[in-house]
């Protein structure tokens, strides 16, 4: 089956960087310039190794502040002021040591390492202009591959933006889905749930737009949070006219669904049933790893995947089946959960190892199986008191606001002085609160779904090259 691009992390190829041992050194410049291979460690060159052939080092250009770069053409020993430049000493140091450890035979070196896809033709073209080429290698059995998710080396876009939220967690494995634009999703939908108010999600649109302008520049460094203020500010509003929200209860936006502090049950239900879906959705993207990461078997007996996955839905049925009094969706959902189970155990026992000590170690797990799905679903309880916090807090604002307006004179004042800084006050608290919570639940509740290892990070090597010449020092006077 052929699964979009987009849905997985950035497909890789295994790649050998093959020139004739004389222009290695030109090839590996123009890897480094590209920037998109990352090549294998190999072996390390002995100490002292053509010492004789090269300059003394120069200081690290670490230690500078400068970024390590490399002349287009082979420096000339013969010529200091190219050696007493750091960043060119320190960039030609690693393109030696990877020349180094490259493969030879005969005249012909070779080095090899992972790179995009999409960039192999590219950096092919690159390499023929000094007689090198790119060649395609089989992936290595048992071996995974690096991993990037589309839009993690551009970060100014807006795929770019969105990747820290998951790569915060870690580094996403290569056979697994990339869940970056749904992750985004439940994310500002959960934040809209617990800062559900027109007014305050208006000023986060306000912030969205600024951040997004470059405004202001002390903000810049923020600049790649603009999706996320802006996703907070759109869902915050429209909670916010629907729970008849703004800046308060302020009546200026009528209420289109419930009150969080007239209906604290209401929401709740909603809040538990809303992650209930989330998890649902969690589980359906569980499964499809799992089968990526080690196929039918993986799958189905993980917890993560089709036996945890039975287990929920099937006490979700049962819980709805008994409410609303539906005999037969009760008993249909008790069957599916005991067949969870019985999934679940088989795996359990199997990783366990069989014995006495092992279904001991399987009951073991499969209560835990059982104790954190119910964790799990009440956990999205606190969409709803956190929403009714929020409510509470700005009620307590207008309140006082209010009260003070109708004094008049001075007291007007005094009112206005009150519903700003009560305001911001509850704008900060609440935006902080929001989003902790929010990210809780994405990484515990959510996340812990999805991924059950971690991936390897893609590390390319790049050094940039410079065409610009080098001036020799001018003579002491």
């Amino acid at each position: 089956m052929r699964w979009p691009e987009g849905l997985w992390p950035v497909r890789m190829a295994r790649v050998a960087v093959v020139a004739p041992a004389d222009a290695l050194r030109d090839a590996l410049v123009r890897v480094a310039d590209a920037g998109v291979v990352e090549l294998d460690p190999g072996r390390r060159p002995r100490a002292g190794r053509n010492a004789a052939a090269h300059p003394p080092a120069a200081p690290r250009a670490e230690a500078a502040g400068l970024e390590p770069a490399v002349l287009a053409s082979a420096p000339d020993p013969g010529r200091p002021a190219e050696w007493n430049r750091p960043d060119l000493a320190e960039g030609e140091a690693q393109v030696r040591e990877r020349a180094a450890s490259a493969v030879r035979k005969g005249h012909v070196a070779a080095v090899v390492g992972w790179m995009p896809r999409a960039a192999h033709a590219a950096l092919a073209a690159r390499l023929a202009e000094v007689g090198a080429a790119l060649v395609r290698l089989p992936h290595p059995r048992g071996v995974e591959a690096p991993s990037l998710l589309p839009g993690e080396d551009r970060r100014d876009s807006l795929r770019g933006s969105l990747v820290p939220l998951v790569a915060t967690y870690g580094p996403v494995p290569y056979a697994d889905l990339d869940p970056t634009p749904l992750a985004w999703a439940a994310y500002v939908l959960m934040f809209g749930i617990m800062f559900g108010d027109a007014g305050h999600g208006l000023l986060l649109l306000a912030a969205a737009a600024a951040l997004l302008a470059g405004r202001p520049r002390r903000a810049a460094r923020w600049r790649r949070a603009w999706p996320f203020v802006l996703g907070a500010g759109v869902t915050s509003t429209v909670f916010g006219v629907l729970y008849g929200e703004f800046f308060g209860p302020t009546h200026v936006v009528p209420r289109l669904w419930l009150s969080p502090l007239d209906s604290p049950v209401e929401l709740l239900v909603s809040a538990v049933g809303l992650g209930a879906v989330l998890l649902a959705g969690a589980y359906a993207l569980g499964i499809v790893n799992r089968w990526r990461e080690g196929g039918w078997s993986a799958a189905l007996y993980e917890p993560s995947g089709i036996s945890g996955a039975s287990v929920f839905l099937g006490a979700a049925a049962l819980a709805a089946g008994a409410y609303f009094h539906r005999p037969a969706v009760a008993v249909a959902g008790a069957g599916v959960a005991v067949l969870g189970l019985v999934a679940a155990s088989i795996g359990f026992l199997a990783r366990a190892g069989g014995g006495g000590t092992g279904v001991f170690e399987a009951v073991v797990e499969l209560f835990d199986l059982v104790m954190r799905l119910g964790a799990n679903v009440v956990s999205f309880a606190r969409l709803a008191a956190f929403g009714l916090t929020h409510a509470a807090l700005a009620a307590v604002v207008w309140t006082g606001t209010v009260a003070l307006w109708h004094h008049g004179g001075v007291a007007r004042v005094a009112a206005a002085a009150v519903f700003v800084l009560g305001t911001a006050l509850t704008f900060a608290l609440e935006a902080l609160v929001a989003g902790v919570q929010a990210l809780r639940l994405e990484y515990y509740e959510l996340f812990s779904r999805l991924f059950t290892t971690q991936g390897r990070p893609f590390r390319p090597w790049h050094i940039r090259m410079t065409a610009e010449e080098v001036d020799a020092p001018c003579p002491q006077m």
